[in-house]
Order: structure tokens, then C-alpha cells, then sequence
């Protein structure tokens, strides 16, 4: 038994020395992450694959999908793999037939729903959406519903999902689960609640008490109360949106070796360490939390079905934009 134990170890090692040896070439990445982030990325990937050149193209995700879509048109997408904020954006791109499966990903460790069945995208991250509020404010929010209460009359600022992905998502997450649903949105409204302009914005009106209350992703207020910024950050308790910058391959790379590759090292422990040491949650469920975070099983997630999300984008956009005219 032992004997055979061993066998299987030695094939192991094999296997996995071949897929490295087999890393090699050129690999252009499409992200939108930071451009500090994104180094970093790759300065680790190429500390265990140092044959493979890698180049990056960074932008937010609406002008990188802008660029990659224009190359598709033309008939020659540069990308090999696209690393970018949300998993509705790749579900399109996966319905469109424009990604590679990657069957071998390790994903035992991963609770269900992390990453697609099908194993085209694959969570790099948690980012979630929950409350920032200024430290003076009166009312300490511990619910989504806090948000609609007089005391927060006109004092609430929330990205419009109207120009960002993840606010969309944080929209249709909440509209999705929340018993009220979308009449939660319109409570907000007659609460005076103000959608308009992105994550950092909505930090520096609750920061410099110009709102009291925000909606926003948790690393940034978390960051900045650890320099001095007089805010605190609030998992609700009813659950928080989730957005994984999530990482997939283009059916068009010409180097799938070396961007199977990438996809094991951001999924894999190493990696996910990776994005620990870069101030964020990790998607992987053993990996611990930034400082300033509560205990992972302190952070509810929400349900979030990114095709059924994919499918009903419009109405959903059509739906704030009725309430919020």
C-alpha cells in the first residue's frame, strides 16, 4: 500500500513539473486591477514560472472590455487572460462561447457557488458591499433597513448601478434578498438617499461628514480608518454583495499552457495568500482575513446567480433608473 501511495505522489510531481516545464512564452493579461496590484500579480506568477514573459494592459473594467471587444470585432483579440471585477461581464463573455474551460482547476477547497460550474471564471476574491458611516454620526447602522430610517434622512450616498458593475451587482443582490425587494429602494429614495459617483467619492462625503452614511466596498473605508479617516465600515447583518474578480481564459490565447498556469497560481493557496498580503479578502475559505476585518464567519454572503443577474441586467438597470429619475 505504501509502496503504491508513493507511485502516486512520484506521478503527481511529474505531472505538475511537466505543466511548469510546459509554462513558457509570452502571456498578455487584460486586468483592472491597481497597477501596483497587478505587478505584484505577476512578479509572484513569474517566481514559480520565470519562462513566461508576461505583459499587462490595466484599466477599469468597462474600457478594458471596450478595448478587448474592439479587438474582437476586428477579429484579433491580444488578451490571453482577463482578470477584471465582476463575474456577469464573464458569463457574458462565457454565454458568447469566448472562453476556455479550464477542467484541471484545483477547486476542492472552494465552497460551491465561488466559482462557475462550468469552470470558465474563476473568484481571485471577496470584495463585498456593506455601510460606511462617519464615526460623529448618531445612528450606528448594523442592517440595510437602519438605512431607511429618519435619522439618516439625506445623509446617504451609494454608487449608481448605473455606471459601475459592482454597484449593479450590489443593486440586484440586494433587490434579490431582501424581503421588501425593490421596495427597498424606494425607501431609500424618499429618504433622500443620493446615487451618484463611484466608491471613492462616496468615502470622501461620509469622511468629511459632507453624508454621514455610504454604501461602498469594505477594503476602502477599512484602509483609511487604519490611517486616522473618521469612519467605521458594518457587515449588515441580513448579508453583503460580492464581487470576485474573478480570472478567465480567452478561447482565442495563444498560449493556454502558460494561462492555465496563471488561473492555478491565483486560485491556488500561494496565490490567494497573495491577495491577503495586498489588503483584501481572499476567496479561498482557509486563508485568514486583512487586519481590521471581523472573523470570516462574521461576513455573510448574500446569493448571487451571475447568469440569472446576466439575464435580467437590463430590467434591472431600467427598474433603479425608474425609481431614481
Amino acid at each position: 500500500m505504501r509502496a503504491n501511495i508513493l507511485i502516486v505522489l512520484a506521478a503527481a510531481g511529474a505531472l505538475a513539473s511537466t505543466t511548469a516545464l510546459a509554462a513558457e512564452g509570452k502571456l498578455v493579461l487584460y486586468t483592472s486591477q491597481p497597477n501596483t496590484d497587478a505587478q505584484q500579480t505577476i512578479d509572484a506568477f513569474k517566481a514559480l514560472y520565470p519562462k513566461v514573459e508576461v505583459s499587462f494592459v490595466r484599466d477599469g473594467t468597462p474600457r478594458v472590455m471596450a478595448k478587448l471587444r474592439a479587438e474582437i470585432e476586428a477579429g484579433s483579440p491580444q488578451a490571453d487572460v482577463l482578470l477584471i471585477a465582476d463575474s456577469v461581464t464573464m458569463e457574458g463573455l462565457k454565454q458568447e462561447g469566448r472562453l476556455l474551460a479550464h477542467d484541471a482547476a484545483d477547486v476542492s477547497a472552494y465552497p460551491a457557488g465561488i466559482h462557475d460550474p462550468q469552470k470558465m471564471w474563476f473568484s481571485t476574491k471577496l470584495i463585498t458591499t456593506g455601510i460606511v458611516y462617519n464615526s460623529k454620526a448618531a445612528l450606528k447602522p448594523t442592517s440595510w433597513t437602519d438605512l431607511t430610517k429618519p435619522e439618516v434622512k439625506n445623509l446617504l450616498a451609494m454608487p449608481s448601478p448605473l455606471n459601475s458593475g459592482a454597484a449593479l451587482i450590489h443593486t440586484m443582490t440586494l433587490a434579490g434578498n431582501l424581503p421588501g425587494g425593490w421596495r427597498y429602494y424606494e425607501q431609500l429614495r424618499d429618504n433622500g438617499a443620493l446615487a451618484a459617483g463611484g466608491n471613492g467619492d462616496i468615502l470622501r462625503q461620509v469622511a468629511t461628514g459632507e453624508k454621514l452614511y455610504g454604501m461602498i466596498v469594505d477594503f476602502m473605508p477599512i484602509r483609511e480608518k487604519a490611517k486616522g479617516a473618521p469612519v467605521e465600515f458594518v457587515f449588515p447583518r441580513e448579508g453583503v454583495s460580492a464581487v470576485g474578480e474573478p480570472v478567465a481564459i480567452l478561447k482565442s490565447t495563444k498560449n493556454p499552457e502558460a494561462a492555465k498556469a496563471f488561473v492555478d497560481f491565483l486560485i491556488s493557496r500561494e496565490g490567494q495568500a497573495l491577495a491577503l498580503r495586498q489588503g483584501y479578502v481572499a476567496a479561498h475559505p482557509d486563508v485568514a482575513l486583512p487586519a481590521g476585518y471581523p472573523t470570516r464567519n462574521a461576513i455573510k454572503l448574500m446569493p448571487f446567480d451571475a447568469a440569472q443577474a446576466l439575464a435580467g441586467e437590463a430590467a434591472a438597470r431600467k427598474r433603479f433608473s425608474a425609481i431614481f429619475e
